[in-house]
């Protein structure tokens, strides 16, 4: 019974193919032809949906390696771009050959981030017979073409606090200081995201020159406890100032909560300001330059910036304490807003950054008394009650590394890094890729650009 209907069907289609009648044939052609094209027109759809995966995909790759040269060196656009591209071709060597490929990558004008552009296409050997001889596997008309896009803080996946100590003593008067501003506010702009809803980044700015503001009046009985108006020291008096130095005793050097016996001292000074009972000592630092703690609000973090002045030595151990201080959680109770107050160690999703610049070597620090003292040239810190500045700074780092707090060290206009400035950032930064020695406006700028882009997240966006 099946071999009668195998030939039955033999016997059919023998019939169309020897009937002589004209439409028949014409029929049976016109049918060969559109099943012969449909089947092409498959394959060919077929080659172009695999080879365009392959180069969506190799797109995607390259601009996500380009993004990650940036995180690493941001200063070396070129190498960025020489990263997408190898990691595109890379990629492409297993794609079927293609056609005017002009897939070409560049950084974007924010620096932060790496897009492609360009085009690609693969031939078509069965639809150039219905004039379609090429289809695009990417182009520039597309809107979804890929780019990386490098994101902090709340676009990046995790919370951050990051705390910036900026010197703002003597020698950074003129253009120093402002190149100074260009290159935190640059920061501050990237760090700070408008999106604070899922994760925080939240920036503290610690200026320091001989002493320390601190932001409220409130602040200062916690941090300093209660000392006295004046201290008499020979013949000489001096009167309490408005701002803070160094801690002496077993703490010093650790991030213990201000308590009684491990307050940081208060200032005194022979200078004055006033009159009978309202006479008091005078602050070296500038008094638009008190601290910032932790915040999100990034124009009043740039407004802070852009008033800065610059005035004293450089005392860069308070700078270094306060930077660490502005992150402990143990220092809490000295900022009224909850908002302010750091997190908890360890807390999940949150890293802890430390930024210290200075230009200088750190020359400045106290006595017992809380009266300042001047280093030597021969480099002698004598009467100075915890010894010189730059060995209480390295201590001050190491007790901040050892708490997870990651430090990044800014060198401005220091010299050669044998200098005693350089070995003391070397040794304060987390790692030699974490210090930085600028030698002008520009370096110090890009100095900052590349630590944000450290502390940044990579993704595809499109």
């Amino acid at each position: 019974m099946c071999g009668d209907r195998r030939s039955a069907w033999r016997d059919l289609v023998r019939s169309f193919r020897t009937d002589e009648k004209g439409s028949v044939a014409i029929t049976f052609a016109l049918i060969a032809i559109v099943l012969m094209l449909a089947i092409g027109a498959a394959v060919d759809v077929g080659r172009w949906l695999h080879a365009r995966d392959q180069t969506i995909a190799a797109v995607d790759a390259a601009v996500l390696a380009g993004g990650r040269a940036l995180q690493l060196n941001g200063k070396d656009h070129g190498a960025a771009i020489a990263a997408a591209t190898k990691y595109y071709q890379e990629n492409v060597t297993s794609r079927l050959p293609v056609i005017n490929d002009t897939v070409s990558f560049a950084v974007k004008d924010d620096g932060m981030g790496v897009t492609a552009s360009g085009s690609a296409y693969i031939k078509t050997p069965f639809l150039q017979f219905a004039r379609i001889e090429k289809l695009p596997l990417i182009s520039t008309s597309q809107t979804t073409f890929a780019q990386s896009q490098i994101a902090v803080g709340g676009n990046g996946g995790e919370n951050i606090e990051v705390s910036m100590m900026l010197d703002v003593t003597g020698s950074m008067a003129g253009q120093k200081l402002q190149d100074l501003k260009d290159a935190a506010k640059d920061l501050i702009n990237i760090v700070i995201w408008d999106d604070q809803s899922k994760f925080t980044s939240k920036v503290a700015l610690v200026p320091f020159s001989e002493d320390i503001r601190l932001p409220s009046t409130s602040a200062l009985p916690k941090a300093r406890g209660s000392p006295d108006k004046t201290k008499t020291v020979g013949k000489t008096t001096y009167y309490l100032s408005d701002c803070v130095v160094e801690r002496t005793g077993a703490q010093k050097y650790t991030d213990a909560a201000p308590a009684s016996g491990q307050y940081v001292m208060a200032h005194y000074t022979e200078q004055t300001t006033g009159k009978g009972k309202s006479k008091k000592g005078v602050c070296t630092i500038p008094a638009g330059a008190e601290i910032v703690a932790l915040t999100d609000d990034k124009q009043t973090l740039l407004n802070k910036v852009d008033g800065l002045s610059a005035a004293g030595g450089t005392a860069g151990h308070l700078g270094t304490a306060w930077a660490w201080y502005t992150l402990s959680p143990n220092w809490w109770n000295l900022w009224p807003s909850a908002h302010s107050r750091p997190a908890a160690y360890g807390t999940a999703d949150l890293r802890k950054i430390a930024i210290l610049m200075t230009d200088g070597e750190y020359n400045t620090q106290y006595d017992s008394n809380g009266i300042v003292v001047r280093q030597s040239w021969g480099g002698s810190c004598s009467g100075a009650a915890n010894g010189c500045s730059t060995d209480q700074a390295r201590a001050l780092c190491a007790g901040m590394k050892a708490k997870g707090i990651t430090v990044y060290t800014v060198g401005f206009d220091i010299g050669s890094d044998s200098s005693t400035a350089a070995q003391t950032l070397r040794q304060c930064a987390t790692d030699p890729t974490k210090y930085y020695n600028a030698g002008d406006g520009e370096e110090l700028k890009q100095a900052f650009r590349d630590i944000a882009l450290k502390l940044s997240s990579l993704y595809i966006s499109k």
